[in-house]
């Protein structure tokens, strides 16, 4: 499916997403990305008051890798997700992304008024999955997240970290093959945090989405991303990126994790420098 776009004449492509479950790693030239930008731009308002949010952004990101966008706030890492989830429609050139991404935001966002259970099983009623499949996946889902025996709780009943997992499990129930996350772990303390990154990594390890996940925190990027690719201050461009080579898992507290968010720190404090300038 093709949707068009935009002042000038964006394309935004939904593609057949390939075989389930491709391997992780960077586009090597011969696999399909599972998320191709390019040279995409956002403008936000016209005439005068107009801002050049995004200027130019090319990336590809390969079926089953994890990259991690970092930058200063206003940067625009947040419009680059939306732009990617289709929320948001460029002001020019390409995107192309199968099927539809799931997102996931730094707020749970789940309904009070259903249980847990039930805002798992949302997106996979809305979808038109039947009730007895959607309330197993769900289970799974659930158990997967280690929050099986709070099914039939309210969002209000439980801590921001179990509300967060609740979120995480409905963002994998239609099994996407690409997963957008929008700091989605930044409100929390740093060892619920932490707690997150391990569930969150045994998971995708398992389901190898391609991840885009947009965060402030170096050393999360360190700790989760294959790939780290920086933004510059407004207009956002990418400037610099780099392979994070250390095995996994990987520990917060770890000497390979604190040398990559040494480096990382070093590039964006010279780019808010620059920018300052």
């Amino acid at each position: 499916m093709t949707a068009t776009r935009g002042t000038s004449a964006p394309d935004v492509r939904q593609t057949d997403p390939g075989p389930a479950g491709a391997g992780p790693g960077p586009a090597n030239g011969t696999a399909v990305p599972a998320v191709r930008i390019e040279a995409v731009s956002k403008v936000h308002g016209r005439g005068a008051g107009a801002v050049l949010a995004l200027d130019a952004i090319s990336l590809d990101v390969a079926p089953g890798e994890f990259v991690c966008v970092v930058g200063a706030s206003g940067c625009g890492k947040s419009t680059l997700l939306s732009l990617v989830a289709g929320l948001d429609a460029p002001t020019a050139r390409t995107l192309t992304v199968p099927g539809r991404p799931a997102l996931m935001f730094q707020e749970s966002a789940l309904y009070p008024w259903l249980t847990v259970a039930g805002n798992v099983e949302l997106p996979l009623r809305l979808a038109g999955v039947g009730r007895a499949e959607r309330r197993e996946r769900a289970r799974e889902l659930l158990a997967s997240v280690h929050l099986a025996e709070f099914a039939q709780r309210r969002p209000h009943q439980l801590s921001g970290g179990m509300r967060q997992r609740v979120a995480l499990a409905r963002t994998l129930a239609l099994d996407s093959p690409v997963l957008l996350m929008d700091e989605p772990f930044g409100a929390l303390d740093a060892m619920t945090r932490d707690l997150l990154h391990d569930e969150l990594e045994t998971l995708w390890r398992q389901r190898r989405p391609a991840v885009v996940f947009v965060t402030h925190n170096v050393r999360e990027a360190a700790r989760l991303g294959d790939r780290i690719v920086l933004l510059s201050s407004r207009p956002g461009r990418v400037v610099w990126q780099t392979t994070v080579d250390a095995p996994r898992p990987r520990r917060m507290d770890s000497p390979e994790t604190a040398a990559v968010a040494a480096e990382v720190t070093d590039r964006l404090r010279a780019e808010v420098r620059r920018h300052g300038h």
